[in-house]
């Protein structure tokens, strides 16, 4: 097969076109992950078909949306610095066409860093708006029972009689000034080192293993070449697989993330000063199967994302869309 050169807007096209498709797909999962990790006490929900369901029923189909457009505006810029970075890495540390599983590593390291500049605030807003449905049912059980109001958060309106009502009043413009008004702009960085924690291991982890599925059957191809294109089922196969194992293997780190970029806690919910006191809670209050909470939302939202992804990106709809303008 010979060798096919890629331009960086071709790249960050194909990146793009890719993160929009898989978000639109699969963020329902997604939001059902969040609402199940930030679950301390109470149980609102029992999994998640249970946290769907009862999504639907209280906020109706398009709750299962709830910060979806966060997402759909900021994971072109993410998934395109994400896939064209480790690109543009694999290729600087290739010798001879031939890229060593040290440097697939380092690239997949090089890329999760690069993308964290966007991936922190999108989910500071996305986690705020997807938890604001369970916090909004957690106070609707409890309504019955006398107890203090919680405090008052960037989520919920200060002035909210209703959960539901505070949920459907929080937008991620409001929550975005809020939180620079108050917190300027590390307000929307909160967590960065924990996305980092998350986001590096899952490309470094995610990268090679792409590459070695990818080039499994090739003979022109032994070393995962990028330059080389696979067919589009294979591409797509070893998107899912290889993020449906990397998005497992990092479900501890992504489970602290969340915590600690959740704002509003419910009624006898622990907050976090870092991510050593995340850690030392969450295990001596909940044990170490707390790590693992919505491991299974996020291969079941990690594997099709990153298949439509690759198989997207080397289709290369990025070249056809330049070729159409030029």
């Amino acid at each position: 097969m010979p060798e096919k050169k890629v331009s960086l807007p071709a790249k960050l096209i194909n990146g793009g076109v890719a993160g929009l498709v898989g978000v639109t797909c699969v963020f329902p999962i997604d939001l059902a992950k969040t609402r199940l990790q930030n679950q301390q006490g109470a149980r609102v929900y029992s999994g998640m078909l249970d946290c769907l369901t009862k999504t639907i029923r209280t906020e109706g189909y398009f709750g299962m949306y709830r910060g979806a457009a966060v997402n759909l505006t900021l994971v072109t810029p993410e998934k395109a610095i994400k896939l064209a970075a480790n690109d543009v890495f694999r290729q600087q540390l290739s010798k001879d066409g031939k890229l060593p599983l040290w440097g697939e590593i380092l690239a997949g390291c090089g890329a999760g860093t690069c993308q964290v500049v966007v991936t922190t605030p999108m989910e500071m807003l996305k986690i705020q708006l997807q938890d604001a449905g369970r916090l909004a049912a957690q106070r609707s059980v409890s309504a019955s029972a006398p107890a203090a109001s919680p405090a008052p958060s960037l989520v919920a309106s200060r002035t909210a009689q209703s959960g539901h009502a505070a949920a459907r009043r929080a937008s991620a413009t409001s929550i975005t000034l809020e939180l620079l008004r108050t917190r300027g702009l590390r307000g929307l960085y909160r967590g960065t080192g924990a996305t980092l924690l998350r986001d590096v291991p899952f490309s470094m982890i995610y990268f090679p293993l792409f590459a070695k599925l990818n080039a499994v059957g090739r003979r022109e191809d032994l070393h995962g070449n990028p330059q080389h294109r696979a067919p589009f089922m294979q591409s797509f196969m070893a998107g899912c697989a290889a993020g449906s194992v990397a998005a497992v293997a990092v479900t501890p780190l992504d489970v602290i993330k969340t915590r600690l970029q959740t704002l509003q806690k419910g009624e006898g919910e622990d907050s976090y000063r870092g991510i050593i006191d995340c850690t030392r809670r969450i295990l001596s209050r909940e044990g170490p199967l707390a790590f693992l909470k919505g491991a299974t939302c996020r291969a079941l939202v990690i594997a099709p994302l990153f298949g439509i992804a690759q198989g997207v990106y080397f289709l290369g709809i990025g070249e056809k869309v330049l070729g159409l303008l030029g």
